[in-house]
């Protein structure tokens, strides 16, 4: 793939900031991921969003891998007994990156649109994200599992859309009793088993049929050389985030979260 040195640029600036909603928001890089090769592949015409999509389920993958892999252990201890959840997601991760293939040009794209925007009305209005029916942790109460049965739906939709699944299990575990920070850090293993079998069927799938008429080259449905300028940036940013983390007010961080969702959708509107 020849991409030009100011695509170049703006990749690893923006796997800069893949890396930042990784460790703070548990994205792995997803949300941001698909907007900007939406734009860098935008030579792709239609099939610009499933490169996208299957660019970002390989980023996702290795930062939620990295970020996972420098969590405090206590901090995974959340997860424990949620085997069947992981694994019902990772079935349904393979079955949503499949059905990328077969769906008509332009429905991932804005269903990624529509996704995000009601999700962020949802976080808005309904109680339990921003305003919790009891204080964080006030309560003396554990958290509460995640129920297995979202595993299955909540994998196929974060990789047909190309987000990760942290949109869906971030609000899920903070409205099960979980601070913001322990909410998106769990959010980066769950984002993993999605992203894991999502990007064995992205890379092994015939590449777009655009990309023949393009300088795009594809593995599979990937572009690889766009994933590598964005996990680039993001990796050392996960790094050093994840060793010095930034102390952020619960409230403001969940109101940054529901901002950053708000931008990721001007970016797919501007994109599209």
């Amino acid at each position: 793939m020849e991409l030009s040195p100011v695509n170049d640029i703006a990749l690893l600036g923006i796997g800069l900031l893949t890396g930042v909603t990784t460790v703070l928001f548990g994205f792995g890089g997803g949300f941001v991921a698909v907007p900007v090769v939406v734009w860098a592949d935008a030579a792709l015409g239609a099939d610009a969003m499933r490169v996208a999509t299957a660019t970002s389920a390989l980023v996702m993958l290795v930062n939620a891998a990295f970020a996972t892999a420098v969590t405090q252990r206590r901090v995974l201890a959340g997860l424990r007994g949620s085997g069947v959840l992981m694994l019902l997601m990772a079935v349904g991760g393979a079955v949503g990156a499949l059905a990328t293939r077969y769906a008509p040009d332009g429905l991932a794209h804005w269903a990624f649109i529509a996704y995000v925007a009601l999700t962020i009305i949802d976080l808005l209005l309904r109680p339990g994200f921003l305003r919790p029916a009891s204080p964080v942790g006030d309560d003396g109460e554990a958290p509460r599992p995640l129920p297995a049965a979202l595993g299955a739906p909540v994998g196929a939709v974060a990789a047909f859309l190309g987000v990760g699944g942290s949109v869906m299990t971030v609000p899920a575990m903070r409205r099960a009793g979980h601070p913001m920070k322990v909410a998106t850090a769990l959010a980066n293993p769950l984002t993993f088993v999605i992203a894991l079998p999502a990007a064995a069927v992205f890379l092994g799938s015939a590449s777009a049929p655009s990309a023949a008429h393009t300088p795009v080259h594809l593995a599979g449905l990937i572009d690889l050389r766009a994933a590598a300028a964005l996990l680039l940036g993001a990796l050392p940013v996960i790094a050093l985030l994840r060793r010095r983390p930034p102390r952020i007010p619960d409230r403001v961080y969940a109101w940054s979260y529901i901002g950053l969702l708000g931008v990721v959708v001007l970016a797919m509107l501007v994109a599209g």
